[in-house]
């Protein structure tokens, strides 16, 4: 039996939904099987039997209940004890449903994705409230980013909130620069002064950690950048630096894509 995925999405609800092309119909007994790419722990759903037969099929799976963990998990149909990995056309990309996605407060977040090699696979990470960076830039001296609220609750909309953007240096809990912030809906605007990030440790070299703090939210906002078909930033963008008085700032982002500000070296 040959299978392929034209269309998949996770739906807002955590319902995997897919179409599915076929040169003959699923049949009694068809599960789809996900199978975790580290550990190899399987989940399977049994599918309902479609009506006429249309050479074409639609599935949608809760994914919720499965107890799915982070990570991987590659995606089969399995029919008389064989089983074919799922192939996929769709590349599984939207940035305007992942924001949308991320509107809502979620412990897990569940995404399809088309590989390398064309299979559908889904991709589930933990999520918690965090500010989603979608620019940033260096002018006038400062260094200024905006971004969307991920995973808070907090409606897109027109309403202000109260916020504030604070800079800690990693090597020394002493070492702060804290500046306003700009906050409408989930949508984020911050700013801070170069020169306040050397005076804050004068002829130290290091390295910085933004957070948004915003009121209604209980803690504060890590920034990264996650939401985008982008894996692996540290080694993908490379940001110019900017010299003040000399010294070298420039801002990059760790393996697990949390914004840093690199002071020196």
């Amino acid at each position: 039996m040959r299978v392929v995925v034209t269309d998949a999405e996770v739906t807002l609800a955590d319902v995997l939904s897919l179409r599915l092309a076929m040169d003959e119909p699923l049949g009694d007994g068809t599960e789809l099987v996900l199978r975790h790419r580290t550990t190899g722990v399987e989940r399977d759903v049994l599918l309902g039997t479609p009506g006429a037969w249309t050479g074409e099929a639609g599935v949608a799976v809760s994914l919720a209940p499965l107890s799915l963990t982070a990570g991987r998990w590659d995606t089969y149909l399995r029919r008389d004890g064989k089983r074919t990995r799922l192939r996929s056309v769709d590349p599984g990309f939207s940035l305007d449903h992942l924001d949308a996605y991320a509107l809502c407060r979620r412990t897990m977040a569940y995404r399809s994705y088309r590989t390398r090699n064309g299979y559908l696979a889904l991709k589930i990470s933990d999520a918690e409230p965090a500010a989603e960076v979608r620019a940033i830039w260096f002018r006038e001296g400062r260094f200024e980013v905006t971004g969307l609220l991920a995973f808070t609750g907090l409606a897109d909309d027109d309403a202000r909130h109260e916020a504030r953007l604070s800079l800690q240096r990693r090597q020394s809990d002493d070492s702060m620069v804290r500046a306003s912030a700009t906050v409408q809906g989930v949508r984020f605007h911050a700013a801070f002064s170069l020169v306040d990030v050397l005076a804050a440790d004068p002829g130290g070299s290091g390295t910085w950690e933004p957070s948004l703090e915003v009121e209604g939210v209980a803690r504060p906002l890590k920034l990264g950048s996650r939401l985008d078909d982008v894996d692996g930033k540290r080694r993908r963008l490379h940001y110019p630096s900017a010299r003040i008085d000399g010294v070298p700032i420039r801002p990059c982002y760790t393996a697990d894509d949390e914004l840093r500000i690199e002071v020196g070296g």
